[in-house]
């Protein structure tokens, strides 16, 4: 009876140490917001109080220079899942699955038509590009999504263990490593129109108002309104931590906060402008590395895969073009980063690039022939919007506000953001800065190779040639071959092909429940397979398989 009680304390303790030693990569946290620039304390901003984002910052590294690749939420997401620029698989537009909800409140019949016109189609990045939570999770990661995709495309089965508005860290298995996403919208733009969103805590007069705005009491009332949103978001921030702590788990969780895009305002939301794209970012470190510091590297969404995969000792695939930017293992930071807006929602149409170094933005405009002013029925709900237009047919707009007011674009803008942060006064034309206007020019240029860029050329043709090669009808993924061997053991031994390149493969053994990703032959004693093969913007297939049988 000793013995044996002795064999099971041993067994007990090495248990214990396998599990131990199971998690040797570290948490990954990720807190998302929408729609939001750097209003916050630790950024200067301290028109509200946002304690715990600044706790963050205090106990983190705080980065002044992170940009996303465009302005607008879903070519950003497409970015943040596959570590490509949108234009790399047509995921540029805004949106390419869906139309706009505020398609009944277009009044224009020919652009109404035009847009009820418009198809449909799932962006498809080159053939093996992965959303890069399948990676994470074919070296042991759990990863949950709570709970916005939005991709361009739908998601495979195995890019998450759990994508839903219940998916949470806690429900993986116990000494096993978690990547987790959890998104909070209540900055999104929606939170200016309508009903509102928070309490009333900011007094409208304590805002500031940036130049190209006018400054009158109802956008005054629609900037106080962001900051109340903002004041729920860092609660929800302090919740998020406080949960992470009880649970044991901050000493052993990198956590990142960051917004997917700027602020939801005119000139702000779907712009490459700073307002549109330079975001907050934080990341902190469990064991305190650079705790408190603030670093300057420029750095863009392209760089949030290979980063995370860095981060959990897994190699970047060499077809993601970013770099890692955080922690003992960050790469050298680039002079640049990028950014395009192309059709915004149903109605606006314009191919902007841009790029941006440390102090100066340069812009390319590729339809100068199009006004910044074009309708977008979602953006124009906002009662700033009203008082543009209004401001526009009165003639009253100031010297600042000239976007609004002009009806065609230059064909270049360079903007000095030290000097002049709201970006509205152009330099192009000054003499003094055409030396550097040269050198942005070019590396714009061999952006624009580097991607396949199609640029202006019109979208309809994109999907046919690009997306869905040769007549813009969807791929179907082929159908998975399940061999099944048994074995001396009572199993089977299983074996799975799909003759797609790049094709993601998983398979379950019940109805309901996560997918396993295939990754190569496999024992099991299951009595049936559910097993799906999808490449991304491809239609999956999925097969039904009794094991010892044929396909159901």
């Amino acid at each position: 009876m000793l013995r044996i009680l002795f064999c099971l304390i041993v067994l007990i303790f090495q248990s214990g140490e396998v599990r131990a030693a199971e998690q040797t990569q570290p948490n990954i946290l990720w807190l998302s917001c929408e729609d939001l620039s750097s209003r916050m304390g630790c950024y200067g901003d301290n028109t509200v109080p946002t304690p715990n984002i600044d706790r963050l910052a205090r106990e983190g590294i705080r980065y002044t220079n992170a940009f996303t690749a465009t302005g607008v939420c879903a070519p950003c997401r497409h970015t943040i899942i596959t570590g490509l620029y949108p234009m790399q698989s047509g995921a540029q537009y805004m949106r390419t699955t869906s139309k706009s909800s505020a398609m009944d409140e277009i009044e224009d019949p020919e652009l109404r038509e035009e847009a009820m016109n418009r198809r449909l189609y799932e962006a498809t990045p080159p053939a093996g590009v992965r959303c890069f939570t399948e990676y994470l999770r074919g070296v042991g990661y759990y990863c949950t999504n709570n709970s916005k995709e939005d991709y361009q495309f739908v998601a495979p089965v195995t890019a998450w263990d759990e994508s839903s508005n219940k998916a949470h860290f806690r429900n993986r298995a116990e000494g096993q490593p978690f990547f987790a996403v959890f998104n909070n919208t209540v900055t999104h733009e929606s939170g200016i129109h309508g009903a509102r969103r928070s309490p009333a805590k900011t007094d409208p007069a304590s805002v500031t108002v940036p130049k190209f705005l006018p400054d009158t009491p109802v956008v005054r009332e629609d900037i106080a309104r962001y900051y109340d949103n903002i004041i729920e978001l860092d609660a929800w921030v302090g919740e998020k931590l406080a949960e992470l702590e009880a649970a044991g788990l901050a000493d052993s969780t990198i956590v990142f906060f960051f917004s997917d895009h700027g602020d939801g305002l005119p000139r702000h939301k779907r712009w490459v402008y700073d307002s549109g794209t330079h975001v907050p970012m934080i990341v902190r470190f469990p064991d305190g590395f650079e705790a408190g510091t603030v670093d300057d590297r420029m750095m863009s969404f392209i760089d949030l895969a290979p980063t995370a995969l860095t981060l959990a000792g897994v190699e970047k695939p060499d077809y993601m073009p970013g770099v890692c930017f955080t922690g003992s293992n960050a790469s050298p930071p680039p002079e640049y980063v990028f950014m395009h807006r192309d059709r915004m929602d149903d109605t606006s149409h314009d191919t902007i690039r841009a790029v941006r170094d440390k102090r100066f933005q340069y812009v390319r405009n590729y339809r100068p022939d199009r006004p910044y002013l074009q309708l977008i029925s979602y953006r124009d709900r906002a009662a700033t919007m009203d008082e543009i237009y209004r401001l526009k047919k009165e003639g009253k707009l100031n010297a600042d506000q000239w976007q609004w007011a002009v009806p065609a674009k230059p064909l270049e803008e360079l903007y000095d953001t030290e000097s002049d942060p709201d970006e509205v006064h152009n330099l192009a034309s000054d003499p003094r800065h055409l030396a550097h206007m040269a050198k942005m020019r070019e590396a714009l240029e061999q952006w624009v190779q580097e991607t396949g860029d199609p640029l202006a050329t019109p979208e309809s043709e994109v999907l046919e040639t690009q997306v869905w090669p040769p007549k813009g009808e969807q791929p179907v993924t082929s159908t998975p071959e399940v061999v099944v061997t048994p074995t001396d053991n009572d199993t089977w031994e299983v074996t799975i092909e799909c003759s797609t390149e790049g094709a993601s493969i998983g398979y379950r053994e019940s109805d309901s429940g996560p997918w396993t990703i295939y990754t190569g032959p496999f024992e099991t004693d299951a009595k049936r397979l559910d097993v799906t093969a999808h490449r991304i913007g491809w239609k999956p297939v999925r097969v039904k398989r009794k094991l010892g049988g044929g396909a159901e």
